[in-house]
């Protein structure tokens, strides 16, 4: 049976540098109309205090969220009224931007704490593109280098030029496949796992179930919240919101509470544009889970009963323009 305590954020060493950031992140990609319409940029802004406010450090943006990079522009806003010191931006490179500026001036910043490889240019070889993210980290440009979507052999060979320090992927209870491989990699290597969608993309909070997909939301397209899927995957739902009961919280709790009990080397960054879903996230750390506990919640909602892939509906990476490593990260 579960137990509830408060506490403060706990904080956590992502890689082997000593990278320290909140247990709980905070994915920004939703604040640009990913997933709803545009939030008001002053909207957007005062969410990131809010969670910074209540402990959240990490704050995860890319180059390619938002229209013109307006992503990290807001988030470079919001960093200006926030102690740099104290907060860790993460923002991503690789696909390539139809503009010409860089993150570094976008964010307004002079260094980015955490600078993922959105995704792996298969034609370029993983080493060429680290060497290039060791110049930036020498440069004083970059502090700490990531990976993601990476595949468990691209993980080891990126980590003998330089340590990666943490590996971005997709984890919750409807997606579970970096279980088998990466997991075991990174714990092998000394690397943090950052996971995004760790609400399976809102569905565990109710997107879906018991609130509408928005008409100009990405999920429209998403085989898992097609109509057929959707109706196969109610059914998980009920299950977790069961189990919620039984452990006295909301059902995007206790889904966030598994993935937050993964491991201290975990570090969930679940987006939303409402302080009310923030304060329900972080309610997530408060509920402790027994090993039998995670046990259960991990046979009852079985990866083998979920209807729909987890990549969108003609999602094709070998048709995106990837940014060469062969010329460097505009930063």
């Amino acid at each position: 049976m579960a137990t509830m305590q408060t506490e403060l954020i706990p904080h956590v060493t992502l890689g082997t540098q000593g990278f320290q950031v909140s247990k709980m992140g905070f994915g920004c990609m939703g604040l640009g109309g990913a997933y709803s319409d545009l939030l008001p940029e002053q909207d957007g802004i005062s969410i990131i205090k809010y969670a910074f406010s209540k402990g959240i450090t990490l704050f995860d943006t890319a180059d390619v969220y938002g229209v013109d990079g307006g992503n990290e522009i807001l988030v470079g806003k919001a960093l200006k009224q926030l102690p740099r010191e104290k907060v860790q931006v993460a923002t991503k490179f690789g696909i390539a931007r139809s503009d010409d500026s860089a993150s570094l001036k976008r964010l307004d910043v002079e260094y980015i704490d955490l600078y993922y490889q959105h995704r792996v240019d298969t034609s370029v070889p993983i080493e060429d593109t680290v060497g290039e993210l060791m110049k930036l980290v020498e440069e004083g440009k970059v502090k700490y280098i990531g990976l993601s979507e990476a595949s468990p052999d691209t993980i080891r060979r990126a980590h003998t030029i330089h340590p990666i320090t943490a590996v971005q992927m997709e984890w919750s209870l409807w997606t579970r496949d970096i279980e088998d491989e990466i997991v075991p990699l990174c714990r092998e290597l000394g690397i943090g796992i950052v996971t995004y969608s760790p609400l399976g993309r809102g569905f565990f909070g109710g997107k879906g179930v018991t609130e509408n997909v928005s008409a100009v939301s990405s999920l429209a397209t998403h085989p898992r919240f097609q109509a057929e899927n959707l109706d196969k995957n109610k059914s998980l739902y009920d299950r977790i919101e069961s189990l919620a009961k039984k452990h006295e919280c909301a059902s995007a709790q206790l889904a966030l509470a598994w993935i937050l009990q993964q491991g201290h080397d975990v570090v969930p960054i679940p987006g939303t544009t409402k302080i009310k879903n923030l304060d329900q996230n972080l309610g997530a750390l408060a509920v402790k889970l027994s090993e039998e506990d995670m046990r259960e919640i991990s046979t009852v909602f079985s990866i083998d009963d979920i209807a729909g892939g987890r990549h969108y509906d003609g999602l094709d990476q070998s048709s995106w323009t990837w940014q060469s490593a062969n010329t460097p990260p505009k930063v």
